[in-house]
């Protein structure tokens, strides 16, 4: 008889034990006479790898206790697990609107000298590096780049601007 188990320990069995053979395929693998499972040949390479890290620069910064400012940081793109976290975490079930504070701390990976970017962190940011972060989270996670098209109020020339880099007013 199968127990079922919760999404918490779904989720601290995941790392340690990897996807699950033929995950995601509709295969299940064979065991062999011994009973092991068929060991799958190297994956062929399939081209280039993601942009999977985006550096930015926050429009007040990040104030610690020594009263250092950190503006330059990096964020990683999300995986399911970092969206599925904050669902389970209590602070985010007593009050949701703290679910993009976790949720912004597991994808933050530097925040200048800071590398250990947690939830206590992201609760003493300014409002508006959060909502820069944000948005930086949502552009990067549902297009891929940091990057938007604008136009000049004032010629209705075209370009780029990237949205992670620069201060704010400049383009």
């Amino acid at each position: 008889m199968r127990r079922k188990i919760g999404l918490d320990e779904l989720l601290e069995r995941a790392p340690a034990q990897g996807p699950l053979p033929g995950a995601g395929t509709g295969a299940v693998p064979v065991p062999d006479r011994q009973g092991a499972a068929p060991q799958a040949g190297p994956a062929a390479p399939r081209g280039r790898a993601p942009h999977t890290e985006f550096e930015f620069e926050l429009p007040l910064g990040y104030v610690d206790d020594e009263g250092t400012v950190h503006r330059h940081g990096a964020m990683r793109l999300a995986t399911a697990r970092d969206e599925l976290m904050p669902q389970i975490d209590l602070r985010v079930k007593e009050n949701p609107a703290y679910l993009s504070v976790v949720l912004l701390s597991h994808v933050i990976t530097r925040l200048g000298d800071v590398t250990d970017v947690h939830a206590g962190i992201v609760e003493r940011m300014y409002a508006t590096d959060v909502a820069f972060l944000q948005d930086l989270y949502q552009r990067i996670n549902s297009e891929g780049h940091t990057r938007a098209a604008v136009t000049c109020p004032h010629c209705d020339g075209a370009f780029e601007v990237d949205l992670a880099g620069g201060r704010l007013g400049e383009s």
